[in-house]
C-alpha cells in the first residue's frame, strides 16, 4: 500500500467548496480530506504502513488541469521538423528551414510547424521565399492556425497544383496575378492535395510524438486531454502506446467526421470505439466524434451571419451544407457518441446548436454533454441556447487578448464593433451554461496557467490594455480554475469512470497538481509565471518539475 499525506498549504476543491488543510491518498485514491479526517484515517492504518509526507510549504494543491480541446499528435510532431514557431520574421523562418534541410540531407520532405501567420499582410506567404532555402526538395509548413499550409514550389509541383488547378471543395488556393499558386493552401480540401503525395510519418516517430506530448502536458499540470482531431491511423498509434503502457496521460479520442466521406466513416468510428474499449486501458477512451462547422476568421473561412469587412469570402465557409450537419450529428448521437463541434463564427455556432437540438429532438433525452469548441463569436440570441441544450462551451482563454494575431488578422476582417463581441466567456457562464477551457495546443500554448492569466485579465503579456480588452467578459479566478479542472472533467464524463477523477473527495482518483503559490492571490503576470511544482496521476508523481 502506497500512502501519501499532504499538508502545509492550501488544498483547493473548487470555487464552490471551502479549501482544506490536509489530504490523504492511498493506492492512488483519495481516502480523507481535512486535518481531522486525515488524522482519524492515519490512526486506522496498520502500524507498519509507510506514509510519505508531502509538505506543501505554502503551496496550492488542487485537482489537476484538463485540456478540453487540443491536438497532442500535432504538438508532439512539431519537435521533429524545423523549429519555426519561435521565428519572428520570414527571413528567420527561411533560415531555420535551410538549417533543418542541411542537417537532414536524407529527408525527402521538410515538414514543420507552426509559423506565425501574422508576419505577412493577409497571411499570404510566397512559395518562392521557401525556394531560397530549399529548391530541390518539397517543403511544407503549417501555420499556427493549423488550417493553412505554406509550400515551396517543389511541393506544389509534386502535388500537381498549377494555374489550372481549380479551388477544391472545402479549400482555397490563393494565387499570383497570373493565376499560378502563391504557395499558401487553405483548409482541408486544399491541404489534402499536398497530403495525398506527402509520405506519412513513421509509427516510431508518431509514438515519440505522443510521448513528447504527454510530457509537455504533464509538466504543465494537465492529466487529461481531448484529442480533437483523430484519424484512423492515429487510433492505431494510441492503442499501441496504451497496450505497451507508454501512454502516460489520460486521453479521449475525438474521431474526425469528414462531410465528403461521412457515410463510409461512421461504421469505422463505431469499430474504433469498440477496439479502444476492448483494450481496457483506464487512460484511453474514444467516445467522441469531432465535426468542423467552419474554418477560422484569419482565413475568412469562419462562417459569419454578417459578411466580412473585405469581399474575399463574404460570409465565410460552411463545412456542412444545408441540413447535412444536423443529419450527421443525429446519426452519431444515435450511436451513443459525444458530439464535439468546432464552430468559430456566429453562423457556425448557430448551425452547431441547431444540429444538437435536432439530435435531442429525434433521439430523445440522455446525458450527452455535447461540446461546441471555440465559440469565438456567438450571436446574442444564441447565448441562452447553450444552457437550454446542455451544451458545454469549450473555449480557449489565451485567444481573448489583443495580440498580433487579433490586431493584424482578426480585427480588420471583423471590424471593431464585431471584434469586441468575441470570446464571451463571462456571458456564457452568466447564462447558466457550462464553460470549460482548452488550449488548442499546439495552435497556442498548452500551459493552463498562461490561459488563466488571460481569462482573468483580458490583457496581453505587456499588460495591455490596462483595464482589459472587453472587461465585462473577464472571468474570476475561482470560476476560471474550475473551467480548467472540474468543468473539463465534466466534459470528459470523469464522474462515470470506474474511479472518478477531476475532484478531491474520498473515493476519487488522486489526479492532482501542486502550484508554488495560491493563484487566487496573484496578478495576471504573476499567474502566468506561476510554477507547477508537481503533477500526480492516479496518486503517482507524473511530472516532478524541480
Amino acid at each position: 500500500m502506497t500512502t501519501t499525506h499532504f499538508s502545509g498549504g492550501t488544498i483547493w476543491r473548487g470555487a464552490s467548496s471551502e479549501p482544506s488543510d490536509a489530504l490523504l491518498i492511498s493506492d492512488g485514491i483519495v481516502i480523507a480530506v481535512g486535518a481531522t479526517d486525515v488524522a482519524a484515517r492515519l490512526g486506522e492504518l496498520p502500524a507498519d504502513t509507510a506514509v510519505e509526507h508531502v509538505d506543501l510549504a505554502g503551496g496550492f494543491l488542487m485537482p489537476s488541469f484538463g485540456d478540453g480541446h487540443a491536438h497532442p499528435m500535432f504538438g508532439g510532431l512539431e519537435a521533429a521538423g524545423p523549429q519555426v514557431r519561435r521565428c519572428t520574421s520570414v527571413d528567420e523562418i527561411v533560415a531555420e528551414v535551410r538549417r533543418c534541410a542541411e542537417a537532414n540531407p536524407e529527408a525527402d520532405w521538410i515538414v514543420g510547424a507552426s509559423y506565425d501567420g501574422s508576419l505577412v499582410e493577409g497571411g499570404l506567404f510566397d512559395a518562392r521565399w521557401l525556394d531560397e532555402a530549399v529548391a530541390d526538395r518539397p517543403v511544407v509548413l503549417r501555420a499556427w492556425d493549423y488550417h493553412t499550409v505554406w509550400c515551396n514550389s517543389r511541393a506544389l509541383e509534386l502535388a500537381g497544383i498549377t494555374a489550372d488547378t481549380p479551388d477544391p471543395v472545402l479549400g482555397e488556393i490563393p494565387r499570383l496575378p497570373d493565376g499560378s499558386p502563391l504557395g499558401i493552401l487553405r483548409e482541408w480540401g486544399a491541404v489534402d492535395l499536398i497530403d495525398a503525395v506527402r509520405p506519412p510519418q513513421s509509427e516510431d516517430d508518431r509514438l515519440r510524438a505522443l510521448d513528447r506530448a504527454a510530457r509537455y502536458l504533464l509538466d504543465r499540470g494537465v492529466t487529461w486531454v481531448q484529442d480533437a482531431w483523430v484519424e484512423p491511423a492515429d487510433v492505431d498509434t494510441y492503442l499501441t502506446a496504451a497496450r505497451s503502457g507508454d501512454l502516460g496521460i489520460r486521453v479521449n479520442l475525438a474521431l474526425y467526421a469528414d462531410p465528403r466521406h461521412f457515410a463510409e466513416q461512421l461504421p469505422g468510428m463505431v469499430a474504433s470505439r469498440a477496439r479502444v474499449r476492448a483494450a481496457g486501458s483506464d487512460l484511453l477512451t474514444a467516445e467522441t466524434v469531432k465535426f468542423f462547422a467552419d474554418g477560422v476568421v484569419e482565413n475568412e473561412t469562419g462562417a459569419l451571419l454578417e459578411p466580412y469587412c473585405s469581399s474575399l469570402h463574404n460570409h465565410g465557409m460552411r463545412v456542412w451544407e444545408g441540413d447535412s450537419l444536423a443529419e450527421a450529428v443525429t446519426a452519431v448521437d444515435a450511436e451513443g457518441f459525444q458530439i464535439h463541434i468546432h464552430a468559430i463564427g456566429d453562423a457556425a455556432v448557430r448551425q452547431a446548436l441547431d444540429a444538437i437540438e435536432t439530435a435531442i429532438t429525434i433521439n430523445g433525452p440522455r446525458d450527452r454533454r455535447p461540446v461546441i469548441a471555440h465559440a469565438q463569436l456567438v450571436d446574442a440570441a444564441d447565448l441562452r441556447r447553450f444552457a437550454e441544450l446542455g451544451v458545454i462551451a469549450t473555449m480557449q482563454p489565451l485567444w481573448a487578448q489583443l495580440d498580433a494575431l487579433m490586431t493584424v488578422l482578426t480585427v480588420p476582417r471583423l471590424g471593431e464593433d464585431r471584434a469586441d463581441e468575441q470570446y464571451r466567456m463571462r456571458s456564457i457562464l452568466d447564462s447558466g451554461a457550462r464553460l470549460a477551457f482548452g488550449s488548442d495546443w499546439p495552435v497556442s500554448s498548452g500551459a493552463p496557467l498562461e490561459g488563466l492569466a488571460i481569462a482573468t485579465s483580458r490583457r496581453t503579456a505587456d499588460g495591455e490594455p490596462a483595464g482589459g480588452w472587453t472587461p465585462d467578459e473577464i472571468v474570476g479566478i475561482g470560476p476560471a480554475l474550475d473551467a480548467y479542472s472540474q468543468s473539463v472533467a465534466h466534459q470528459a464524463f470523469a464522474d462515470r469512470a470506474p474511479t472518478p477523477w477531476g475532484e478531491i473527495r474520498p473515493g476519487a482518483s488522486a489526479d492532482l497538481v501542486i502550484l508554488d503559490a495560491d493563484p487566487r492571490t496573484l496578478t495576471a503576470a504573476e499567474l502566468a509565471a506561476l510554477r507547477v511544482r508537481a503533477t500526480y496521476l492516479r496518486g503517482s508523481l507524473a511530472a516532478p518539475t524541480v
